[in-house]
């Protein structure tokens, strides 16, 4: 008893020290977007003081510095974002009910390659992905959700799929012999019954396609169109003069929404995964 106790202590203070490690980045970011430029530079880790404190300034600034606007730039990630999550999860979960229930070579192939795009590195193919996007005109906030569907589409289909073997056919014979077609079936049967894993798999999405950097980089016209990324990253004045302070506000106003809408589904997360992955 006394070594089960003695073996908690010891995990409840290793995983307090890993939290504290990986949480001081963030830390750092938000205690530097209240001190002045100089003071980033000089003394990055101090704690603002007297002299160093600027209050909210650096958030002011950062919403107005620059020629393009902080807020149009929301704006996009916000649009890509939602179109991109709506959009993987229609269409991977009917592909995943498709191939559960559909029992062929088609759907076992089709699965396979949605398995397999998971281990493959995006660098292997960004540049000719960059190269179709502009041909097909895919190049803009409203038509980049296609290529994140692409992407999510792995993942989705494989927690979806183990999922979906889940649920009892007898329920789907019964909605058939009641004079449901296949649509009527699924939205109005399968659908709801996905909720779990729709939320986790919900969550993982925006959580990558918010915070992605380097897909709208390479497809997007930075000239028109800007994510909260991008214009992070290319957040200079004249002379290319960067503003930290104005840097570090921006990044933490756009890692607020993400945080909490993380913190308010964290719960769905693991139980969506576990009942996507043990089902199947």
């Amino acid at each position: 008893m006394k070594k089960a106790i003695h073996r908690k202590t010891i995990l409840t203070v290793l995983f307090i020290v890993v939290c504290v490690v990986y949480l001081m980045p963030i830390f750092t970011v938000l205690m530097n977007s209240f001190k002045t430029n100089s003071s980033i530079n000089t003394e990055t880790f101090a704690f603002p003081n007297s002299s160093t404190f600027t209050g909210f300034y650096n958030y002011i600034n950062g919403m107005n510095f620059g020629e393009y606007p902080f807020l149009k730039s929301a704006g996009y990630s916000v649009i890509i974002t939602i179109t991109s999550s709506i959009l993987i999860l229609v269409c991977t979960s009917m592909a995943a009910w498709y191939i559960s229930r559909v029992n062929s070579l088609v759907s076992r192939i089709i699965y396979y390659l949605c398995v397999f795009s998971m281990v493959v590195p995006f660098q292997m193919v960004m540049f000719t992905l960059a190269k179709t996007a502009h041909t097909l005109h895919l190049d803009t906030p409203f038509t980049i959700p296609v290529i994140y569907l692409g992407f999510g589409a792995g993942l989705a289909v494989f927690m979806f799929a183990g999922f979906v073997k889940g649920i009892p056919l007898e329920i789907e014979e019964a909605a058939a012999i009641d004079g449901c077609g296949p649509l009527r079936t699924f939205f109005l049967i399968v659908f709801p019954m996905l909720k779990p894993v729709l939320i986790s798999v919900g969550v993982l999405e925006i959580m990558w396609i918010w915070n992605d950097y380097l897909l709208p980089y390479l497809v997007l016209d930075r000239t028109l169109y800007k994510t909260i990324p991008i214009h992070i990253q290319y957040l200079q004045g004249s002379y290319g003069h960067v503003d930290l302070g104005a840097v570090m506000a921006l990044i933490i106003i756009s890692i607020l929404p993400i945080i909490v809408f993380y913190l308010s589904a964290q719960k769905f997360i693991i139980k969506g995964v576990v009942e996507g992955a043990v089902k199947g």
